[in-house]
């Protein structure tokens, strides 16, 4: 089953809801403003991006900036603060099982399918 961790807000990741809705491939949405995600749970999104939690980062956002920007912090402080800020989190990401893309470009998703 292909999962979405979706911010409603974002036009970016509503296109990668339609973008899924269009493929008519049942899939569940995970809205990560309204319900946190756990350390574990980012995590494991991170593990399966086989990325940095520092490239997870939408380093130009307000909170970001505010409070983190210049600071040198451990990948463990990184994750912190994404579940303290839950926007700072680059969206959409699609997971499919092991394989996991940021969005961006919607296309991206292809890869996973």
């Amino acid at each position: 089953m292909l999962t979405i961790y979706h911010n409603k807000r974002c036009s970016k990741s509503r296109e990668g809801v339609c973008f899924l809705e269009n493929l008519k491939i049942p899939f569940e949405t995970i809205h990560y403003l309204e319900k946190s995600l756990t350390y574990t749970e980012l995590e494991t999104i991170l593990k399966k991006l086989k990325i940095k939690p520092i490239e997870l980062v939408r380093v130009k956002e307000k909170d970001w900036i505010e409070y983190f920007k210049g600071k040198i912090l451990t990948d463990k402080e990184i994750i912190e603060a994404m579940l303290q800020f839950p926007k700072l989190i680059e969206r959409p990401i699609v997971i499919n099982n092991e394989k996991a893309v940021i969005a961006r470009p919607t296309e991206l998703i292809n890869t996973i399918l």
